[in-house]
């Protein structure tokens, strides 16, 4: 496993830094992000998410558990996990049909639905470090160890 760890000094470079991910990521994967509330975890996410091409507001989905996203042929997929019950519900979501053709799904608060989610190619946690933010990227697999180098590449 890769890990890497970054500091972004404001809100803008977390959403540059997301807009890198898209590039990296090329709009396919899983990642998990993990982070106390108001860490930056829906910053983060509508980088990436503007970063794919989508124009127009992004949504933060504490209320609807789940935010889609059609942009081109790239499918994106924005959960919050924040007000799950129980990782059962998921289930009942049709969890596993986000899943089936490697759209792009980023997932706040994973550990509400530990044992119904598949293993993630980056797990990305947010810390709040003085005025800004230190960011711990962990790969998880063979497509996150590349995702992970060259975000690593791209950061010096």
């Amino acid at each position: 496993m890769s890990e890497v760890t970054l500091y972004l000094a404001d809100e803008e470079a977390m959403t540059a830094f997301g807009e890198r991910i898209a590039k990296t990521t090329q709009g396919h994967g899983l990642i998990f992000l993990e982070g106390d509330l108001g860490a930056g975890k829906t910053t983060l996410s509508r980088g990436i998410i503007r970063g794919l091409g989508h124009v127009g507001a992004v949504k933060s989905p504490t209320f609807t558990l789940v935010e889609p996203y059609e942009i081109g042929d790239i499918r994106a997929f924005h959960f919050d996990l924040y007000r799950l019950v129980d990782p059962e519900e998921l289930e009942y979501l049709g969890i596993r049909d986000y899943f089936e053709d490697d759209a792009l799904c980023l997932i706040e608060w994973p550990r509400q639905g530990a044992g119904f989610l598949p293993k993630p190619d980056l797990t990305i946690t947010i810390s709040p470090q003085d005025s800004g933010r230190s960011l711990k990227i962990l790969s998880q697999g063979s497509r996150g160890e590349s995702w992970c180098a060259a975000l690593a590449l791209e950061s010096n």
